[in-house]
């Protein structure tokens, strides 16, 4: 899909994004990282949301989601790693990915996204798992509302 939308976009000069005019002088499309040792760090671009309550799950157990995680919260991990995990099912890879380390967090910033705003900070992170897994999860984004621009990996 994205190569379509890149080969689409190399033949324009102007794109219209939402009345902003991006004058385009060059589209490369990158390919994703081989990640054959089964790690990968990454660092985001834009913020990265996660959501989760103040306590964990048992087994089996529904929690209603109380609100945003920033990433030196003391869950944000477990949560963090929930997420990578549902990413993967999702397109049915291997789920067993595992947050290593969190290696830098950046500054907190609350952003409009809608009617309301939503708070996160960029973070880099090593993560290992399978090499597909790992590969789809640095195209996909980390975190939540990744199609709203959050947790963008920058290559």
């Amino acid at each position: 899909m994205v190569e379509a939308l890149g080969k689409g976009l190399a033949d324009r000069e102007v794109l219209d994004w939402g009345g902003v005019a991006l004058r385009l002088t060059g589209i490369e499309l990158l390919p994703p990282p081989e990640c054959s040792s089964g790690r990968i760090r990454l660092r985001t671009e834009t913020p990265v949301l996660v959501k989760g309550s103040k306590h964990l799950p048992e087994e089996g157990e529904r929690v209603s989601r109380e609100g945003w995680l920033m990433p030196r919260a003391p869950l944000w991990g477990q949560f963090f790693r929930g997420n990578l995990a549902r990413k993967a099912r999702t397109l049915g890879l291997d789920d067993s990915v595992e947050l290593e380390s969190v290696l830098w967090v950046g500054a907190q910033r609350s952003f409009r996204v809608g009617n309301g705003a939503k708070p996160g900070a960029p973070v880099e992170v090593e993560i290992s798992g399978a090499p597909e897994t790992l590969r789809a999860v640095w195209s996909w984004g980390l975190g939540q509302a990744n199609a709203a621009g959050f947790g963008w990996v920058r290559s």
